[in-house]
C-alpha cells in the first residue's frame, strides 16, 4: 500500500510541475514530448535566444527570461543564446519591410549589457550564454550552401509576414530567408531538448525541430510565450513605442510606471511577470472581485518587480517616495469624476485632457505638458504622445488647481 501512496506521490509532483512550467504559455509542441522528456530524469537542455537589437532589456523580454528560471529552479540546463551573427543578419519577423542589419560593433556593445542585465533573474553559476556566431563563423560557404538545401522557398512562404509580403509585391531580400534557417540550426548546433520562444517565433522555431531530425537528433519541443503589452495595454511592450519598463529603470520610476497601468492589465502582469504562487493570486483577483482595493494588489506587484531588479530597502523606499509624492501634490479629496468613452483601443493624452475639460485644446495640452505642468496619479507626464489604454483610471492634474478622476472606457 505503501508503494501506491508513493507512486500518487510521484504523480502529483510531476502535475504540479508541469503545471508551473505551462503557466502563461501560449502553446506547446508537443505536450506528450515534453512530458516524455521530463520523465526521463536528466536535467534538460533549454534554449532561448535573444537578438541584442537594443541596449537593455525591458519586462517584456522577461517573460522569457522567468519562464527559464522556472526550468533552472527544477535543476535543468539554461542555454543562453546571444544572436550575435544572426543580429547581424535583421529578424524579418512581423515586419512588413527589409530590416536593416546592426554593425558588429552594436551587436557586441548590446550583447555586453544583455549578459549583464540577465543574471539579474538566472543563476550565473547555472546559466551557459553562447553566441551562435561560435558555429556560424566557422561554416564554410559550400557548408551553408548545403545548410540551405535543407529547407525550401515553399516552406518559407508559409510564414505569414514573407507570405503576406510576396502576394502585396513587396520586395524580400534572400538573407532574410537565412534568418529562420540559421536560428533552426542554432538549435542543431546546441542539442536543444526545449526551445521558448514569444508566439511571433513559432515558424522559426519549428524550423529547428525540423532541421534536428534531418541532423539526426531528437526534436526539440517548442515553447511559446505570449508578448507582453505595454503599458497603454494594447500594442506590446517596445521602447520604440515608448511604452516600456526597463529592468535598469530607477526603482521610483519602476513604482510609478507599474502603478499606472490599468487594474485589468494588472492580473496579466501577476500571470506573466510575477514568482508568486498561482492560487495566491487567484484569491487576490478574487478579493478585488468582493471589492477590494485593486491598487493595494498593484502595490504588491509593483514591489515585487523592484526587489528582483533592485532589493527590498529599494522597494520600500520606492513606496515611500510615491505616497509622498500624491501628498506633496496637494491632490484635493474631492475630485470631479470625469468618464470618457472612446471607439479604438488607446487615447492621446492629449484628447484626453481636452475631452475632460482640463485644457481648451489640444495643442495647449502639448505645450503643458512640454513645460512639465501635466501628472497622472502624481507622475509627472513628460511624452505629448503618451496613448492611455482603455479601461484605465487615474487622477490627472494640470497646474496646480486643475483636477479630474479619469476613467476611458470602450
Amino acid at each position: 500500500m505503501q508503494l501506491n501512496i508513493d507512486c500518487l506521490g510521484r504523480e502529483k509532483l510531476q502535475e504540479d510541475v508541469l503545471e508551473e512550467l505551462l503557466r502563461g504559455v501560449n502553446e506547446v509542441l508537443v505536450k506528450n514530448e515534453l512530458v516524455k522528456k521530463l520523465e526521463e530524469g536528466r536535467p534538460l537542455r533549454i534554449k532561448a535566444g535573444f537578438d541584442p537589437t537594443a541596449p537593455d532589456l525591458h519586462l517584456g523580454h522577461t517573460v522569457l527570461i522567468n519562464k527559464l528560471k522556472q526550468f533552472q529552479d527544477l535543476g535543468h540546463e539554461v542555454l543562453f543564446l546571444i544572436g550575435d551573427f544572426t543580429g547581424m543578419i535583421g529578424d524579418p519577423t512581423g515586419k512588413n519591410v527589409t530590416r536593416k542589419p546592426l554593425t558588429k560593433e552594436e551587436v557586441l556593445g548590446n550583447a555586453k549589457t544583455y549578459q549583464e542585465q540577465v543574471f539579474k533573474i538566472l543563476d550565473p553559476d547555472k546559466t551557459t550564454v553562447m553566441f551562435n556566431s561560435t558555429w556560424m563563423n566557422a561554416m564554410s560557404p559550400a557548408e551553408l550552401i548545403q545548410l540551405a538545401a535543407k529547407h525550401t522557398v515553399a516552406r518559407m512562404l508559409e510564414r505569414d509576414d514573407f507570405d503576406k509580403r510576396f502576394k502585396g509585391g513587396q520586395p524580400i531580400a534572400i538573407h532574410e530567408f537565412l534568418y529562420p534557417l540559421i536560428q533552426g540550426y542554432d538549435s542543431v548546433a546546441m542539442n536543444a531538448d526545449v526551445e521558448l520562444g514569444g508566439t511571433d517565433q513559432k515558424f522559426n522555431l519549428l524550423v529547428g525541430r525540423q532541421l534536428q531530425e534531418v541532423y539526426g537528433q531528437k526534436p526539440q519541443v517548442v515553447i511559446t510565450m505570449p508578448i507582453l503589452e505595454g503599458l497603454d495595454g494594447v500594442q506590446k511592450m517596445s521602447k520604440s513605442l515608448n511604452n516600456y519598463i526597463g529592468i535598469a529603470d530607477a526603482a521610483d520610476d519602476m513604482f510609478g510606471k507599474i502603478m499606472s497601468i490599468s487594474d485589468e492589465l494588472m492580473w496579466r502582469y501577476f500571470e506573466l511577470l510575477s514568482f508568486r504562487p498561482l492560487t495566491e493570486i487567484k484569491q487576490w483577483k478574487q478579493e478585488c472581485d468582493e471589492g477590494a482595493n485593486p491598487r493595494n494588489y498593484k502595490v504588491k506587484l509593483a514591489q515585487e518587480i523592484i526587489e528582483r531588479f533592485h532589493d527590498v530597502d529599494a522597494s520600500i523606499k520606492a513606496l515611500d517616495n510615491f505616497e509622498a509624492r500624491f501628498q506633496r501634490g496637494a491632490i484635493p479629496d474631492q475630485v470631479d469624476e470625469v468618464i470618457l468613452t472612446v471607439g479604438g483601443d488607446t487615447y492621446s493624452i492629449a484628447n484626453v485632457l481636452k475631452d475632460a475639460g482640463l485644457v481648451g485644446s489640444t495643442s495647449e495640452a502639448i505645450r503643458l505638458i512640454n513645460q512639465g505642468a501635466v501628472k497622472i496619479d502624481g507622475e509627472k507626464v513628460s511624452d505629448p504622445k503618451l496613448l492611455i489604454g482603455i479601461d484605465s483610471e487615474g487622477v490627472y492634474q494640470v497646474g496646480k488647481r486643475k483636477f479630474a478622476r479619469i476613467k476611458i472606457s470602450a
